[in-house]
């Protein structure tokens, strides 16, 4: 996501590219500022092999903390039409098992997206795999694109991009002049990304993986499994993406959807519904309407130091926060109260509220590499609706993020690409019952041609699963057994909504 220049308002123009930019990342990208290395090397111990491949120690880090683990490349033709063409090197990343006696098959985890980078990432992601990790290798691959695997780049100016179609076409030119020494970006899109994959399982010798994947990777997840079906010993689909869904182009309307479900919780609650007699998606409306036709000036406390600042409300600052604290039921409890608060004409909280949220989802996403798998993948199918108008995030988000795909160099799917995957491989889906992006129906759909799959929706949650309460446990007991029906959910039926605020000192009791 695009930050305003320290605290200067953002202009309508760029937070709609911005949350365009955002919601494509359906797992929200992590950390703060310029990404840091996603790892660092030491030269203190001998290299390890695993497979063909010389791994040496690293570290990963992100915001999460510090992973230990091993790291190393593999070349692959940017284009497997002309292998003697343009090599690049993928970045990978190695955690070995704890056990001595590990397991033979592999778990490859699938980042999110598109653009994110799977070895950044998974300092976020470990906790998850506690159980995992004692008896299977896990292993990472930087997807073309992202990275540390030729990352297709494109930094945008803060206050660059507007509305109009010509000024979305020079940046998007001046990124692909850029990139043009280094990257023929017709060659990176989910297509060469399984291809990469199936390379990389041959250099480390493995016969069968289990691919766990989140958000836009349940797709690369699901693609690897249609290609390589002898590969694939089990999947975990964490925020399920169906291959027919034309990512961008439904969170409006998903978005809506998890509004609802929210607002009926509050109404299901006695004190909460005394407290906010109007539900949130109608209160919501109102301030946007309020806003667009007057924004509004506003000191506020600065996140970070408390500094007091200067900056303007608007509809889009509202509409952007709103979808932000969607994605956790702990920052969706706050909604309410926030725009009840706005509504009184106290816009102090909302205004620090979306500077702190906004600095946490900056970074993560490489944009050149979205654009490179969306508008191949995605661009031509979307088809604006008539209740699009409707919503409140309204067709302009999709417009802007499939804007740049007609200045775009950008490649093609197979004619099957959309098709629904239909294996008999053991699979776990998982959803959040209050997901902004990919709502449970999606995983829903995908289990049809899944019949050794398992679908668990995770009661009150959002975007994301496999960190929540067991999920971990129930995570390593499927990757063990590869049975889905056995597995006992009990465990997640302690899982309650979490209550709105009804003031900023919590909730009531």
């Amino acid at each position: 996501m695009t930050l305003a220049k320290d605290h200067l308002p953002m202009n309508p123009g760029t937070l709609r590219l911005s949350l365009a930019a955002l919601l494509a990342a359906l797992l929200p990208a992590c950390g703060g500022g310029d990404a840091p290395p996603a790892a660092t090397s030491s030269t203190a111990s001998a290299l390890r092999h695993y497979g063909s491949l010389a791994f040496e120690p690293c570290t990963l880090t992100g915001v999460a903390g510090n992973v230990a683990a091993q790291c190393s490349h593999l070349e692959v033709p940017e284009d497997r039409n002309a292998p003697d063409g343009r090599q690049l090197r993928l970045s990978l990343a190695w955690l070995p098992a704890e056990d001595d006696m590990a397991a033979e098959a592999p778990v490859f985890f699938l980042a999110g997206g598109p653009g994110q980078s799977a070895l950044e990432v998974w300092p976020q992601v470990d906790p998850a795999f506690a159980q995992v990790r004692r008896q299977r290798h896990v292993v990472l691959v930087d997807q073309r694109g992202t990275g540390g695997s030729n990352p297709l780049d494109c930094s945008l100016p803060d206050d660059a991009v507007q509305h109009d179609e010509a000024a979305i076409a020079a940046l998007v030119r001046g990124c692909v002049t850029a990139l043009a020494d280094r990257a023929d970006t017709r060659f990176y899109t989910t297509t060469d990304a399984v291809a990469d994959l199936d390379a990389v399982r041959q250099a480390i010798g493995a016969e069968r993986l289990d691919l766990v994947g989140v958000s836009y990777g349940t797709r690369v997840a699901q693609q690897y499994a249609r290609r390589h079906p002898a590969h694939v010993r089990s999947l975990v689909l964490d925020g399920v993406a169906p291959n027919d869904l034309v990512v961008g182009g439904e969170f409006a309307h998903t978005f809506e959807d998890a509004l609802k479900l929210q607002s009926a919780r509050c109404r299901d609650l006695p004190t909460c519904a005394e407290r906010f007699p109007q539900d949130a998606r109608a209160q919501l409306a109102t301030l946007v309407a309020r806003l667009e036709a007057a924004p509004v000036q506003v000191e506020y406390r600065d996140p970070a130091s408390a500094q007091v600042l200067q900056g303007t409300v608007d509809a889009d600052t509202v509409i952007g926060l709103a979808f932000l604290f969607s994605y956790m039921p702990e920052t969706a409890a706050l909604l309410p109260l926030v725009l009840d608060e706005a509504a009184a004409g106290r816009y102090a909280p909302l205004m620090s509220l979306y500077e702190l949220m906004k600095r946490g989802t900056v970074g993560g996403i490489t944009r050149g590499m979205q654009w490179s798998v969306i508008c191949a993948e995605d661009a031509d199918r979307h088809r604006e609706r008539d209740s699009d108008r409707d919503t409140l995030l309204g067709p302009e988000v999709a417009r802007m993020f499939f804007a740049a795909c007609a200045h775009w160099p950008h490649g093609e799917r197979p004619a099957d690409f959309t098709a629904p995957l239909e294996s008999d491989v053991p699979a776990l889906l998982l959803s959040g019952e209050l997901d902004p992006v990919t709502p449970p129906r999606y995983a829903e759909q995908v289990l049809q041609g899944l019949p050794n799959g398992r679908h668990l929706v995770l009661r009150g949650q959002g975007h994301g699963a496999l960190a929540r309460g067991c999920m971990p446990r129930l995570l390593g007991q499927f990757l063990e057994s590869t049975d889905a029906a056995a597995l006992d959910a009990g465990c997640l039926d302690s899982f309650s909504y979490v209550p709105p605020f009804t003031s900023f000192n919590g909730w009531e009791p």
